[in-house]
């Protein structure tokens, strides 16, 4: 099956639809794509804007969502930008929104919008230490999975299980 997004007079992505195989001769991208298009057209009115669209995200960075941005610049759909972030901007080698100043890498930070600026996270207890890519803090001993609550003491480097709590 082929994907084909429908975008609107400012290439915001309205929907993407399905077409058989057979509608495009069994053909890959980008031989298939007038073929889909044309098909498209003849559902949907002579005067719509179709663009082809991998659900595996082969070809155009990433698979069409409706509110996505086709930009033909980099021949790819683009995420909408986070409302949360309007400083963010849009990364060229990877078409994504990112941070306007790189994170640093020797703590563990958050993007704080209202000052555009990244703010180190505190260990929330001194025995905890930075894990993974990106950084966080973890306990020194495994959080216990039996679906009990519990609490980290820092006296005595354990969870301690909180007595008539459940998670």
């Amino acid at each position: 099956m082929a994907h084909f997004a429908q975008l609107d007079e400012n290439n915001v992505v309205l929907q993407v639809v399905v077409v058989s195989n057979r509608v495009i001769n069994d053909l890959e991208f980008p031989e298939s794509e007038p073929l889909g298009i044309d098909f498209c057209r003849t559902l949907f009115g002579e005067n719509t804007n179709w663009k082809q669209t991998s659900y595996n995200s082969n070809f155009r960075v990433r698979y069409a969502m409706p509110g996505y941005v086709y930009d033909s610049a980099y021949d790819a759909f683009i995420k909408p930008k986070p409302l949360s972030f309007p400083s963010f901007v849009l990364d060229p080698a990877t078409t994504e929104w990112v941070p306007p100043l790189p994170r640093p890498t020797d703590t563990v930070y958050e993007w704080l919008e209202a000052s555009v600026a990244w703010v180190a996270i505190p260990a929330p207890f001194p025995s905890w230490v930075m894990k993974g890519d990106p950084l966080y803090w973890a306990a020194p001993v495994k959080f216990p999975t039996d679906g009990k609550a519990y609490r980290w003491d820092e006296d005595s480097l354990s969870w301690v299980e909180v007595e008539g709590a459940s998670v």
